[in-house]
């Protein structure tokens, strides 16, 4: 096969793979805006890290509705879903990211799942109905915000800089997090909180936010947005003290700075 023949079968792979993404993920969200009256809460980490039953129905969802599709792929689920991959491909699912926003009946919340192969997530698809926002990117090809192509904002001085964040289970790291926020509020214009880690980082990809960071999060918080943040030109990185930072070229270096002074 020749190296243009073998591009254009990538891409075509990588399509095939976001058009699926994206349609289970709007699946999931349309199961998931149907809320209970009553919820079963389950804690995990911590007594205030918690999942519902409307998690694992939408995590069963998820990964029922790709193994249809494709039967020989992996999963990583943050809901235990685990099985190794046996053509290359391994889905990494958050079938409810920001789950405390979903149990409060609060928007933002939002499904998140990534494609990837070994070298690195090949496709990202981050849905959060209740605002209705859906973006998506693949590998070399751009990302987008319900099907509008997006770049991060560039050339942002920290002090006029929209920052987003969020907070750790752990209570005795959110004493440290509280130093940070305290030493970063007055150098940046203001700090917002969402409530789910992946459409914090879209909107950094989007230009909604300049940047973002936080502490301690898994796999599937950070497989789709990742790349999405990537394709649309933003730099995102974890450090060895699982601090996620993201941002455009010119304010990353900047945030970096300004959080290490305040730890």
């Amino acid at each position: 096969m020749s190296h243009y023949s073998s591009l254009v079968s990538s891409l075509s792979s990588s399509q095939e793979l976001l058009e699926l993404a994206l349609g289970v993920a709007e699946r999931a969200g349309n199961l998931l805006v149907q809320r209970p009256l009553v919820f079963e809460v389950t804690s995990k980490s911590v007594a205030i890290d918690i999942a519902t039953q409307m998690d694992r129905d939408s995590e069963k969802l998820i990964v029922e509705s790709i193994l249809s599709a494709r039967p020989g792929d992996g999963i990583v689920g943050e809901e235990g879903s685990s099985r190794s991959s046996s053509t290359g491909i391994t889905w990494v699912i958050d079938p409810i990211d920001g789950t405390v926003n979903y149990l409060y009946g609060l928007p933002g919340w939002s499904v998140s799942i990534a494609a990837k192969d070994q070298s690195g997530v090949l496709v990202g698809v981050v849905h959060s109905p209740t605002i209705g926002s859906t973006w998506t990117a693949t590998k070399g090809g751009g990302a987008f915000f319900n099907s509008r192509p997006i770049r991060c904002n560039s050339d942002i001085s920290l002090d006029r800089a929209l920052i987003g964040t969020g907070f750790a289970y752990d209570v005795k790291e959110r004493v440290n997090q509280g130093r940070v926020v305290a030493s970063l509020i007055p150098n940046i214009r203001d700090l917002r909180r969402i409530g789910s880690a992946a459409v914090d980082i879209c909107y950094v990809a989007m230009g909604a936010f300049d940047g973002y960071f936080e502490l301690g999060l898994k796999e599937w918080d950070l497989a789709a947005a990742s790349l999405i943040a990537t394709e649309s030109g933003a730099l995102i990185s974890t450090d060895s003290q699982g601090i996620t930072y993201c941002a455009g070229p010119g304010l990353y270096p900047v945030l970096l700075e300004a959080i290490e002074q305040g730890i």
